[in-house]
């Protein structure tokens, strides 16, 4: 098939997560062949940087050898086998205790699942199975976060914030699912400092407590650190004191790792070693094969093990999937984590993300910036209209696309999400390819920024300079 056909037959047979009908019919698709490290080869044979790293997923880089030898070997060793009740597989059960060693406090118990959105399906579940066991069946409700994102299966969608993918033409949970304001100081009121919007946000969760009956409320769900929501680092002692009144009123706190853990922000987890908060349960999956496998997790604690274990004789937990602790994702995990041990990458995304949000803060000085934000290897550009008043640019206008198809013509690929522009690149990023991407972003930024003045879409031109 020639690269014509392919991209006519991507139009015609294919439906990509998240089509844009129209767009898609009219453009297509940027097809890719091949890869290397942080490279990424398309089918005209032009290479780019790629500084989305996947999907916030390809911690170590692609094309490794031993990575494709070990997927190699454990096919031939034993390619599949059945996980349900009292069959396992030595992968699986190597890594659930792997998982164990490296997760932090009591967090000892591993359910395997394909993806990240069905181990936030899974998380859901197993909060009802846990509070029904110990005869709390009113404890149904969930909070999570205005910005939020959790994943695209039925529940996790339901328990999503992200206005924009909460479109009409799909069902949610409405009644039991309930969300808080985003924790984005960008976004405060303006009378508010740091503090004050932290002590807002930690009210306005006593309140919707105090409004539904901590009886009744089972979970509250949470990334650390928000993703495609905007890249969002919560005030500093938001989380903690969250988590705090979780504790405080017999409420779950379900820590969505599945983009922090694995050393996006330098640890295998950011709860402890960012927040100092001790989850109850862990949802985890992209960085656990960067990407060269579908796997997700949910760990949680001794503590719900015991209450789900004990008491009815007759009991099981009625859920899973033909893939859980699929032997070769398994195998592959293992020895993603084998390697992000030894290359010793959780240390190298510390000193180089240092780097990387510094240089990123020199974009600032560029008129369509507004903020720079994010921890280490997990950053975010925000674009505005006009930066002393924060307005953004009309949805319909798609700002972060515009920049990140004049990035691509540089060689660089930067994921748009309307006014943002998110990058989490491999774990094995540079001091040099951090230059690159600021250089080649800034000049897509500024490119931009004349297109939108020539276009009408914006006033005269500003003097742009990079700072």
């Amino acid at each position: 098939m020639n690269k014509k056909k392919y991209w006519e037959a991507d139009k015609r047979h294919w439906m990509h997560p998240w089509t844009h009908f129209d767009s898609f019919q009219e453009e297509g698709s940027l097809i890719m062949s091949r890869a290397r490290g942080s490279r990424v080869w398309d089918n005209a044979s032009k290479s780019y940087f790629d500084a989305v790293g996947g999907l916030w997923c390809t911690n170590i880089g692609l094309g490794r050898e031993e990575m494709a030898e070990t997927i190699a070997e454990q096919v031939r060793q034993l390619a599949y086998a059945n996980p349900f009740v009292d069959m396992a597989n030595e992968p699986a059960i190597a890594l659930a205790a792997k998982l164990a060693e490296l997760a932090p406090g009591d967090i000892n118990r591993v359910f395997f699942s394909c993806g990240g959105s069905t181990a936030v399906d899974t998380a859901f579940r197993l909060v009802h199975f846990y509070q029904n066991c110990r005869g709390k069946q009113e404890k149904k409700h969930i909070i999570a976060r205005r910005g939020g994102y959790h994943g695209s299966t039925y529940a996790a969608m339901s328990i999503t914030g992200k206005a924009g993918d909460k479109i009409p033409e799909f069902d949610y949970i409405q009644d039991t699912v309930h969300h808080l304001s985003c924790p984005n100081f960008y976004r405060a009121p303006e009378h508010m400092d740091e503090q004050q919007f932290c002590d807002f946000l930690v009210d306005e969760f006593q309140q919707k407590i105090d409004e539904v009956g901590a009886e009744r409320i089972a979970a509250f769900f949470a990334e650390p650190i928000l993703g495609s929501g905007g890249v969002i680092v919560p005030p500093a002692d938001y989380n903690r004191r969250i988590w705090e009144l979780c504790r405080a009123n017999d409420i779950l706190f379900v820590a969505d790792e599945v983009v922090t853990a694995f050393g996006r922000v330098g640890h295998w987890f950011a709860s402890r070693e960012l927040f100092d908060i001790q989850p109850d349960i862990i949802t985890c999956a992209k960085g656990l094969t960067s990407g060269y496998q579908p796997l997700g997790a949910t760990l949680f604690s001794d503590r719900i093990y015991e209450a789900i274990s004990t008491g009815d004789p007759d009991r099981y937990f009625a859920s899973g999937y033909t893939y859980s602790g699929h032997p070769v994702a398994c195998a592959a995990a293992l020895k993603n984590i084998e390697i992000i041990e030894r290359e010793k990458l959780l240390q190298r995304v510390i000193e180089v993300g240092a780097y990387f949000e510094e240089r990123l803060q020199t974009l600032r000085d560029l008129p369509l910036v507004g903020d720079v934000r994010g921890k280490r290897f997990m950053m975010c550009v925000e674009n505005v209209r006009n930066k002393a008043t924060r307005e953004v640019f009309p949805e319909s206008l798609n700002i972060g696309k515009w920049i990140s198809d004049r990035a691509e013509e540089q060689g660089l690929i930067v994921r748009p999400i309307v006014h943002l522009n998110v990058m989490s690149p491999p774990l094995t990023m540079d001091h040099q390819e951090v230059d690159f991407v600021v250089e080649k972003l800034g000049r897509a930024i500024e490119q931009t920024h004349r297109d939108l003045v020539a276009a009408g879409h914006l006033s005269a031109p500003t003097k742009v300079a990079l700072g």
